[in-house]
């Protein structure tokens, strides 16, 4: 197995997803993807990891078709969109190899499956804050699904401004002979959280930045005049809402109520 792990070089790697401000350092290989898979035939799993992956990836299509019948559902009841998109990723062999590698951990188709709840991804935009926990409460009333873990960033955003609401879904698959239950990690932000996580993301990502507590600040800065503008545009929905009622109630009341007509015999 040691000669699996011969590679180009090695450089420490600090442990930092979008938001994330603990930041932990391990030595890291950085593999192709042919060398993870190298890795994997030599202890005799490849296959498993090909098939963990398959049941992951039906996973993904679970939750997105549940997500896509709410969508429908919403959108017919409310008369408008609940959400508007729905984004979901597998994680590849590489990023897994290299997560587990920076937590210490060896990296074996059963450490994957039970120390990693994110190999399924799910990210769902939503245009207002009230319809991310909508959706998630219209989730957790389904009795296939189970909520394991939830992390509200926007009701206790992290330090560095970072807001969003994180689930962690628990889901059935039907293979032809049996079921499963697999983990599925989604994430739910307005269209401002996307925004500002994404830029940030993009600016910080492995960077070395001088005046880093300066820009630090500025994002945090930035972070909390989006969550303000996110209010106050729910605020306006919500009065434009109400207005609408209001308009229809006075129509209802000034239309006049047409009396029988009698018909008259000769």
């Amino acid at each position: 197995m040691s000669g699996a792990f011969i590679v180009l070089s090695e450089r420490m790697e600090v442990v930092n997803g979008a938001g994330n401000d603990m930041k932990v350092v391990h030595p890291v290989n950085h593999l192709t993807p042919e060398e993870v898979d190298r890795i994997l035939l030599e202890n005799g799993e490849l296959e498993r990891f090909d098939e963990l992956m398959m049941y992951y990836e039906s996973a993904l299509i679970e939750v997105r078709t549940k997500l896509e019948v709410l969508y429908k559902e919403m959108t017919l009841k409310k008369r408008r969109n609940p959400f508007e998109s729905i984004k979901s990723r597998l994680k590849k062999s590489t990023s897994i190899y290299e997560k587990l590698t920076a937590r210490g951990i060896p990296f074996t188709v059963d450490n994957i499956e039970k120390n990693l709840n994110d190999i399924a991804g799910v990210r769902v935009i939503c245009a207002f804050i009230d319809d991310i926990y909508g959706i998630r409460d219209a989730l957790a009333r389904q009795d296939d699904v189970e909520i394991l873990q939830e992390k509200d960033y926007i009701a206790s955003p992290k330090a560095n401004g970072y807001r969003s609401l994180h689930i962690i879904l628990r889901v059935p698959i039907y293979m032809s002979q049996d079921k499963k239950f697999m983990n599925v990690e989604v994430q739910f932000r307005t269209i401002a959280m996307d925004f500002w996580a994404s830029v940030e993301h993009r600016m910080k990502y492995k960077k070395v930045i001088k005046n880093a507590e300066s820009i630090s600040e500025e994002l945090k800065y930035s972070a909390d005049m989006i969550n303000q503008l996110d209010r106050r545009m729910l605020q306006i929905r919500e009065r434009i809402a109400e207005s609408d009622e209001e308009i229809l109630e006075e129509k209802q009341t000034q239309t006049p109520r047409i009396s029988p007509q009698i018909g008259i015999q000769s």
